[in-house]
C-alpha cells in the first residue's frame, strides 16, 4: 500500500519505512518529525476492522492484469453474472477502478447512488443475489475525472472493503485498474488478514499484452497472492452467423496458455471476440442470459466452473 503522504518529496521513502524521517529526502518535509517518531510505522488500527467485515465472505476472487483494455471489468462483470446464476449464492462485485469506473455501466446500473444505514453503505443490487459497490455510485456524472493521487485512492478502497454492508455472502468479485500500483497493493494488504482464494489474471493473445501480464505474475508471486489461473480474452473472432472464428491478435509467441506453461500458472481457457459482448455491457445487459448457447457464452461458463472447483 502506498504509505507516502500527499505533501511528501519526491523520493520519500514511505511513512512505513525504517528511514522515514532519516533519508537525506526526508530533509525540510512537514512530515518529517512524526516520521522520526515511528508513530505512523503502527499497525493500522482498520485492518481488524476489515477482517470482521470480510469474515462474512466466503470466498475473495480478485481480477487483476497489468494491462489495460484487456477486458477485466467485461469478465469481472461476466463472473459475477455467471456466479449469480444460482440463486442459492450471495454475490457481491467490488470496482476499485478508482479512475476508470465502468461495472456500473456494463451490470445496468448507471446513475445509481449509495445509501447509508447504521451498518454501513448499503452495495446496489442487480439481482436479489448481486449486489455492487463502485466509486461510480458515489460520482455527480459518470463523465467526472477522479483526480486523486495515491492516499485519497487507498483510503476510499479501505473504506469501500470496512464500511460497506454486504451480508453473508458466498463469493466476492474485485475489479481492478491496470498495473502494479496503489490499488493493488492496497487491495492486497487490507485483505491480508482474511483468506483471499487468489487472482485470475487477464490477457490477450499478443506479445504485447503478455508482456505486462508477466510483471502481473510476478507481482501476485512476490505479494504471495495465489493464482487461480489465466484467462486469454479475445482470443479469435466468432463470426455471429457462421460460427467462423479468425485470430484479429495472433499469438505471436505462443499467447497465454504457452506463458502459463513457462511459468507453471494454470490455464483457465480462452475467450473468443464477440460483438454482442461489448453491446451487452454498453446495454447493461448479462451476455450470458442473452445469448447462453454462443460460443463465447460456453467458455465463460467452462472458466467460471473452473474458478467454482478450485475455490472449492
Amino acid at each position: 500500500m502506498s504509505d507516502k503522504p500527499e505533501n511528501a518529496p519526491e523520493h520519500c521513502p514511505g511513512t512505513t519505512s525504517e528511514e522515514a524521517g532519516k533519508a537525506s529526502s526526508c530533509e525540510g518535509c512537514p512530515n518529517q518529525k512524526i516520521c522520526t517518531s515511528g508513530a505512523l510505522r503502527a499497525p493500522d488500527p482498520d485492518i481488524e476492522k476489515v477482517k470482521e467485515r470480510m469474515a462474512n465472505i466466503k470466498h475473495k476472487i480478485l481480477v487483476l492484469s497489468g494491462k489495460g483494455g484487456v477486458g477485466k471489468s467485461t469478465f469481472s462483470a461476466h463472473l459475477a453474472r455467471g456466479l449469480s446464476c444460482d440463486e442459492s449464492r450471495q454475490i457481491a462485485l467490488l470496482d476499485i477502478d478508482i479512475c476508470g469506473p465502468s461495472i456500473p455501466r456494463m451490470v445496468g446500473l448507471e446513475g445509481e447512488q449509495v445509501h447509508q444505514s447504521g451498518s454501513g453503505w448499503s452495495p446496489v443490487y442487480v439481482e436479489d443475489n448481486l449486489a455492487v459497490m463502485s466509486v461510480g455510485f458515489l460520482l455527480a456524472s459518470p463523465d467526472d475525472a477522479v483526480i486523486w493521487r495515491g492516499p485519497k485512492k487507498n483510503g476510499l478502497i479501505k473504506q469501500f472493503l470496512r464500511d460497506v454492508d454486504w451480508g453473508e455472502v458466498d463469493y466476492l468479485v474485485v475489479d481492478t485498474p491496470p498495473g502494479t500500483s496503489d490499488e493493488h497493493i492496497s487491495i492486497v494488504q487490507y485483505l491480508s488478514c482474511t483468506h483471499v482464494d487468489g487472482a485470475v489474471v487477464i490477457t490477450t493473445p499478443q506479445e504485447v499484452s503478455l508482456l505486462d501480464v508477466r510483471k502481473e505474475i510476478n507481482f501476485c508471486r512476490k505479494v504471495k497472492l495465489p493464482i487461480i489461473g489465466i484467462v486469454e480474452n479475445m482470443s479469435g473472432f466468432v463470426c455471429p452467423k457462421c460460427k467462423t472464428e479468425s485470430k484479429i491478435f495472433p499469438p505471436t509467441t505462443g499467447g497465454a496458455e504457452k506463458m502459463a506453461t513457462d511459468m507453471n500458472v494454470p490455464f483457465l481457457g480462452k475467450l473468443p471476440l464477440d460483438p454482442r459482448i461489448g453491446r451487452c455491457c454498453d446495454e447493461g445487459k448479462s451476455f450470458l442470459a442473452e445469448l447462453p448457447d454462443s460460443p463465447a457464452a460456453v467458455a465463460y461458463t467452462e472458466i467460471i466452473e473452473k474458478i467454482i472447483l478450485h475455490c472449492g
